[in-house]
């Protein structure tokens, strides 16, 4: 009788060391099989975090492209001098924010904004590409570049407010529309990049529209 109670404990410590180990062995399996998981859900997370941002391009390549082809002088002076004269009608514009009162000159106002800060990053785009600099040499007063304002209009359009606000505006971009509208012409006629002409054919379409609204505008304020 002792002799099977000692036997049939033996059995049991062997059963139990047996289960232990088969546990113990399963854990093991299961945290190796979660690490597993684990770094193959970093690596998809990690391929597509590095996948996205080509599947999306970022704004400057997608709105700042060089221009392609064959280009002139003629080109190379259109966006040097169109970049500072889209500045300065983006600074007339943003003086229209608590000093425009009239709905049809704030949405001109919108426009402007909306269309020209694409189209100078388009241009500078185009300079580098082309290895050339951004300033034609004219310096800060804007000579040689038609319809350019002068400090003194812009301090003076500054001081304004409502319905003054809203006339005097209108003149002076009535006056910087013509004067990009010239320097576009110039382009269509002389210049020899595609890119950089159809650019131009936007200038006079889209501110040749522009400078008939703000006539309008005159007539009535």
């Amino acid at each position: 009788m002792r002799s099977f109670t000692r036997r049939t404990a033996r059995k049991f410590a062997l059963v139990g060391a047996a289960t232990a180990t088969g546990l113990l062995l399963t854990a093991c399996g299961s945290d190796d099989g979660a690490s597993g998981m684990d770094h193959s859900g970093a690596s998809a997370s990690a391929t597509a975090s590095t996948a996205a941002p080509s599947a999306t391009p970022s704004g400057p390549s997608a709105s700042g492209a060089p221009a392609s082809g064959d280009f002139n002088d003629a080109d190379v002076m259109f966006a040097q001098m169109m970049i500072p004269h889209h500045e300065q009608a983006l600074e007339m514009a943003g003086l229209a924010a608590g000093r425009a009162e009239d709905p049809e000159v704030r949405k001109l106002v919108a426009a402007i904004e909306r269309a020209q800060d694409p189209e100078i990053q388009k241009m500078k785009a185009w300079l580098k590409g082309w290895g050339r600099p951004e300033s034609a040499g004219h310096g800060s007063g804007g000579h040689g570049m038609a319809g350019m304002m002068s400090e003194q209009d812009m301090k003076d359009l500054a001081a304004l407010k409502g319905r003054s606000f809203d006339r005097k505006f209108a003149e002076l971009m009535t006056a910087h529309h013509d004067g990009a509208v010239a320097m576009a012409r110039d382009e269509q006629k002389n210049g020899r990049n595609a890119t950089a002409k159809a650019l131009a054919d936007d200038v006079v379409r889209t501110q040749s529209a522009e400078v008939a609204a703000l006539k309008k505008i005159l007539e009535r304020l």
